[in-house]
């Protein structure tokens, strides 16, 4: 109730921009697939009606990977729901737009952000961002402060990290480390030989490292952030040489049945109320002018480790093939 009242009273105050013409009228009905949580996501279409009252939003909400065994399935069958799908990374946005399966919105208003984390060809656009960095547990012996830092020895059976066989923002993960010059494959050699044992996702890691199972572990920011403000024994680190990151893109699929509906709600998640929403709901803002939520650094204090969605995309399966060559598995 909290976050839709949230949703709603961000709405309320953006309405005289209908009156402006800076929101233009649309209406009929629209389909969102989705990967965020049921409470986010129906936050998120309160607030999208309370601008647009004459589109009605039906939405499903499941994990990326299932959202797209639906919608390849329905792609396959001749028969896709879809307009508008709201999913965790780029790569797998990078691989809908090699298919010709994503409509470009090329009046997207995206001149206050990084250029980097959209598509340049505007048919997809990150939303915010959710970054992977290190969790320790408040007993822990050591502060880490680097990537670096996992591979002492003195960490050794300490560690615990999500599978990227397993977990989407874990695979981004994988793929920018890979790729940065500093680190490589060499970096996951050292948790291996620390006795890394990759498993599950996300959650499980946290689990693990804030029930003192494990004393560190490589993890997205909200999940022990948000705890952390709860009372739960951990603490988050952005790493000195930047955290990697899943933006949850946009994009518009290239069967809607309500382009100028579609188009609306991409605009609404860019626009200045749309990423306050998003902020309201605990995550970093991809809109550099967001005030970030409680516990978090500003986005300029950020560094983030660069990612080339296309050839991570190239790449999936020679990354998932080593690191199940390197971790078992």
């Amino acid at each position: 109730m909290r976050l839709k009242t949230v949703a709603l009273a961000l709405a309320a105050a953006a309405l005289p921009l209908l009156a402006s013409g800076e929101v233009h009228a649309v209406s009929g009905e629209l389909t969102l697939y989705t990967s965020q949580p049921n409470e986010d996501a129906q936050a998120t279409v309160d607030a999208f009606e309370a601008l647009h009252p004459d589109v009605e939003v039906s939405w499903i909400r499941d994990g990326t990977v299932n959202v797209m065994a639906k919608l390849r399935a329905e792609i396959a069958a001749g028969a896709p729901q879809a307009d508008v799908l709201l999913i965790a990374d780029t790569v797998t946005m990078e691989s809908l737009k090699g298919e010709g399966l994503l409509l470009a919105h090329e009046d997207a208003d995206i001149s206050a952000y990084d250029p980097a984390i959209h598509d340049a060809d505007k048919t997809y656009f990150s939303t915010k961002l959710i970054t992977t960095g290190i969790v320790y547990n408040n007993e822990a012996p050591t502060v880490p402060t680097s990537w670096r830092d996992l591979e002492d020895e003195a960490m050794a059976g300490l560690i615990a990290m999500p599978s990227p066989l397993t977990s989407g923002a874990a695979l981004i993960h994988v793929a920018a480390m890979v790729e940065h010059p500093d680190f490589g494959w060499a970096h996951f050699e050292a948790l291996e030989k620390n006795g890394v044992q990759p498993q599950g996702g996300n959650g499980a890691v946290f689990q693990a490292v804030a029930g003192g199972e494990k004393l560190y572990g490589i993890v997205i920011d909200y999940l022990p952030i948000r705890e952390a403000a709860k009372g739960s024994p951990v603490t988050f680190v952005f790493p000195e040489e930047g955290v990697s990151a899943v933006t949850e893109p946009v994009a518009i699929l290239s069967n809607t049945q309500n382009p100028e509906a579609a188009k609306a709600f991409v605009d609404f998640l860019l626009s200045a109320e749309g990423q306050a929403l998003a902020a309201s709901q605990g995550y970093l803002a991809a809109h550099p002018e967001i005030a970030s939520p409680e516990g978090f650094p500003q986005l300029s204090e950020i560094s983030l480790l660069p990612l080339d969605a296309g050839k991570a995309l190239a790449n999936d399966t020679e990354y998932k093939e080593r690191f199940s060559e390197l971790f078992g598995g």
